[in-house]
């Protein structure tokens, strides 16, 4: 993770302009960091009840729908979300920090064991935090992906240290500033401007216990190359090249409008939203040709203005590799049905076909507003393209046949899988990948179970 030069700064998405930086923690700043969150957990962790962190959880969802419009403006200012968007994570995100709250006391209570047959006294789990761990963020959720991480780890009694993407700086010290203003504990949840190689000291110091990542599978390799050095437990969620799954319908009008939703999310740049489109036979005419129409009337427009469906890419440096990534395709044979059009760093809504596997796009995760469509015989073919690529995040289903719905989730090779229904993302549905999409889970149940000790306490009879 050699980056020493790591610069945070707020940049327009659109010019690349640099609006306001800020200066990376010294060494120094970070031991300390480190320091009072290892010594805050040894505390905090002990002297709080379950009944105390979900309250402070609590008022952390206050505080985000108090600041709700400072929060969603400061996401569209830097990452270039729509403005609608941004509210709606910002709304998700205190959704979420309420979930915690409210089933902290059950996700944590003690386990019992039902003992072998003769055998005296009791046994019971007991669940209970493991010390500080270490969140490493992106830009595209500059405030969710912090809140599926932090809410249920601190309601658990875990300390956060969290590295925001560099990008993200002042959303990162608004979150920083709610957690304070909630009445958590100094060094319960501390934001750290690192870099690259001050995160790799991080994970390696004996105090950090966990790591969560979600990013690049770059990234993740070497988060998980340095945690499995240092024997530190690690949840990577490493982004996807979701299938979209058509076969069958009654109402071919709203597969399209789901199509088009999930496709253009956060402006293309959604880890879990569909990017492959495979569609039967039967349907595919008439499904690409809709498809086209209603990708080909959205254009980009400014993300500050409410109804924006689509704003520019959140960097220069984005919207260069997606340029690269459709030239690429079809210099190798695919065609561009619809769109391509870069303004900026914006593009119209894309739709490809003719993607092959011979062709890099055929295994590669298109991060903007590119549709790969494909034609499939049948189940089996459309199941057999959906498994063909290095990832394995959600999926999504389209059928009427209840029968087939659950025998081609069971043949998907993902961490999730939506039937009939997308943009369903919920604080108890649990969130994760297999393959090269990473492993762990956050959100739901599970989500409070990752960085957890389940500790056996078995008493004699």
């Amino acid at each position: 993770m050699n980056d020493t030069a790591t610069v945070y700064a707020v940049t327009d998405p659109a010019t690349g302009d640099t609006l306001a930086t800020f200066p990376t923690i010294t060494d120094e700043d970070l031991r300390t960091a480190i320091d009072t969150a290892d010594r805050t957990h040894a505390e905090w962790s002990r002297t709080s009840t379950v009944t105390d962190r979900a309250a402070l959880l609590h008022r952390v969802a206050d505080l985000y729908r108090e600041r709700r419009d400072d929060l969603a403006t400061t996401i569209v200012r830097e990452m270039a979300k729509p403005i609608d968007q941004a509210f709606g994570e910002v709304d998700f995100c205190a959704d979420i920090y309420d979930y915690y709250a409210d089933h902290a006391a059950e996700f944590l209570a003690d386990q019992p064991i039902t003992l072998a047959d003769g055998s005296a006294g009791s046994a019971f789990i007991r669940k209970s935090s493991i010390g500080v761990l270490l969140g490493i963020m992106p830009w595209n959720f500059p405030a969710y992906q912090i809140a599926r991480f932090a809410g249920p780890n601190l309601v658990i009694g875990n300390t956060v240290l969290l590295k925001h993407a560099p990008q993200c700086p002042e959303s990162a010290l608004a979150i920083e500033r709610i957690f304070h203003d909630a009445g958590f504990p100094e060094g319960a949840y501390t934001n750290v401007f690192a870099t690259n190689d001050q995160v790799a000291d991080v994970i390696a110091d004996p105090r950090v216990q966990g790591v969560s990542l979600t990013g690049s599978a770059r990234a993740g390799a070497a988060v998980a190359e340095i945690a499995g050095r240092n024997l530190t437990k690690v949840v990577l969620e490493l982004g996807g090249s979701d299938p979209f799954i058509l076969l069958s319908t009654d109402d071919l009008d709203a597969v399209v409008e789901s199509a088009v939703a999930t496709r253009l999310e956060g402006n293309g740049q959604v880890c879990n939203a569909a990017k492959r489109f495979l569609v039967a036979d039967h349907l595919y005419d008439d499904f690409l040709a809709k498809f086209t129409d209603a990708m080909a009337a959205v254009s980009p427009a400014d993300p500050t203005q409410p109804g924006a469906e689509l704003g520019p890419l959140s960097s220069p440096a984005a919207a260069d590799r997606l340029q690269e990534q459709l030239t690429a395709a079809t210099a190798q044979g695919a065609t561009v049905v619809t769109g391509g059009q870069r303004q900026g760093n914006a593009f119209t809504p894309t739709i490809l076909t003719g993607v092959t596997p011979d062709n890099d796009a055929y295994r590669e995760e298109f991060f903007g507003p590119v549709a790969a469509v494909y034609r499939v015989e049948d189940e089996d073919a459309a199941v057999t393209i959906a498994n063909d690529t290095p990832y394995g995040l959600g999926s999504y289903l389209f059928t009427t046949d209840a029968e087939q719905a659950l025998r081609v989730a069971d043949r998907i090779d993902a961490g999730m899988v939506y039937v009939n229904i997308v943009g369903a993302d919920s604080p108890e549905l649990p969130f994760g990948g297999v393959k090269a999409s990473g492993f762990g889970r956050e959100l739901g149940p599970l989500g409070a179970d990752e960085f957890v000790n389940k500790k056996l306490i078995r008493i004699g009879g």
